[in-house]
């Protein structure tokens, strides 16, 4: 038998509510104190392409120790990649729009905060936020997440990933 907070609870957790244990007394305070919910974590990826070139070099290692650890990657003329870019967001859909975040919006972000900047440029010498970084693709995904981390205006920052060649990804979450 339904009884009148039955439809409160119902609409609050989205879910029938049935097989309470209710006491005569306090019919609700068994179930609110009790009640526990698992709100949904949707996963939301928006991905973007873009080239770029890059010099692999550790200025304090000799030339050879530089040829010798990254091979082609320490062209002294550089070498480029075309790159694709995961950026996945986490949360809950909003209960108006059923989005976790509006991928129109997450685009524009992206577009504005990476693609901008690092489309068709060389990461070791024309990207703000990678100077003095050497631009390995690890640390690339790294920098790539400190920019975004707080743009986003809905749902929290997932995962950043970053393939350089159709063999080689790499993957930060935040950690």
């Amino acid at each position: 038998m339904r009884k009148c907070g039955d439809a409160l609870l119902e609409a609050r957790f989205g879910q029938p509510f049935r097989n309470v244990e209710r006491s005569g007394r306090y019919p609700l305070v068994a179930s609110t104190v009790f009640l526990t919910t698992n709100m949904p974590t949707v996963y939301v990826t928006r991905t973007v392409r873009f080239n770029a070139a890059h010099r692999l070099h550790n200025p304090n290692k000799s030339d050879e120790w530089n040829r010798q650890t990254f091979g082609k990657c320490n062209n002294p003329n550089w070498h480029g990649h075309n790159f694709t870019l995961d950026v996945t967001v986490a949360g809950e859909p909003n209960p108006d729009t059923g989005f976790v975040i509006d991928l129109a919006e997450l685009k524009r972000i992206i577009e504005e905060k990476i693609v901008s900047k690092v489309d068709h440029a060389n990461l070791n010498l024309d990207v703000d936020f990678l100077q003095g970084i050497m631009p390995s693709t690890e640390n690339f995904a790294i920098a790539v997440w400190k920019e975004l981390e707080h743009a986003l205006p809905a749902g929290r920052l997932h995962t950043v990933r970053i393939r350089e060649t159709e063999n080689n990804v790499v993957e930060y979450r935040g950690e």
